[in-house]
């Protein structure tokens, strides 16, 4: 195991680093140019706008993900009669290849024969281009990526919330709290845990998003959904120039490491059991 963990993670990570700081077209040896590399970085406009919408995916695909699966996971935490038919089927996204997933949403996001365009006719609603507006990609794209995971964490919530102990709700029954009062006191405060687990993994997994955008957008419509891991692989795949490409994918490594030592920090004031 720490074999297989230095030959792939440990030394992919320590060469990139390295060919960060290098000018390498893939063919031939690198040279070695310093920190050019990331000077060129911080002038890129491009970079900017491409941190930008990454941050906005991950703004927006967080909340939506945590909340849904939450409340799917509280909807679907009784064991009644066929239960499990639906707890499978919110399921099975996630399982399901992410290229066939994105080519799904593709053609129902089609503006003239879209099935969402096509249902919003009928309601005399003429639907608009939405993978080619650069107002409307990015939410396309958020909302495909929040039902493609939304059952992890759903699963992951359903394993919480059976967890929480029974007679703090006969408890609170008896001092007369609505199920409201018992959701923000009792059930909130006791899946803590789970909830940071989920936030963590739901922020990095939005920090690495690529998959979706290439087969959905292209980055487009300009770059409004051009992300970091999309501009990663183009610099390094279409342009090849790898040494910038590996100062850009050091970079998302700073801003994931980031946002979870943060989110680490600060589980103490909110996460049960944390104190």
């Amino acid at each position: 195991m720490v074999l297989g963990f230095l030959i792939v993670m440990v030394f992919p990570l320590v060469y990139s680093i390295y060919i960060s700081f290098t000018d390498w077209q893939l063919l031939g040896d690198p040279n070695f140019i310093g920190a050019e590399n990331y000077e060129r970085l911080v002038n890129d406009p491009d970079f900017w706008v491409v941190l930008k919408n990454t941050l906005i995916f991950a703004a927006g695909l967080v909340p939506i993900n945590i909340v849904l699966a939450l409340f799917l996971a509280i909807l679907l935490q009784r064991n009644l009669p066929g239960i499990g038919i639906f707890r499978t089927a919110i399921f099975i996204p996630v399982m399901t290849s992410i290229v066939v997933w994105s080519i799904i949403w593709k053609y129902m996001f089609g503006t003239d024969e879209g099935f969402i365009n096509q249902m919003l006719a009928v309601f005399g609603i003429e639907g608009p281009a939405w993978l080619y507006s650069p107002n409307l990609a990015m939410a396309a794209v958020i909302v495909v990526s929040a039902l493609k995971n939304v059952g992890l964490n759903m699963v992951l919530f359903l394993a919480a919330l059976q967890q929480v102990d029974k007679n703090l709700y006969e408890a609170a029954v008896l001092d007369g709290a609505g199920k409201g009062r018992q959701f923000w006191n009792i059930t909130l405060p006791m899946i803590t845990p789970t909830v940071f687990l989920t936030i963590i993994l739901t922020v990095i997994g939005s920090m690495k998003v690529f998959g979706q955008i290439y087969v959905m957008t292209g980055g487009g419509p300009g770059n409004s959904t051009k992300v970091l891991v999309y501009y990663i692989w183009e610099n390094a795949f279409k342009l090849f120039d790898f040494g910038y490409a590996s100062a850009i994918a050091l970079v998302l490594f700073v801003i994931i490491l980031f946002f979870t030592i943060i989110q680490w920090v600060g589980r103490r004031r909110w996460v049960f059991h944390e104190q």
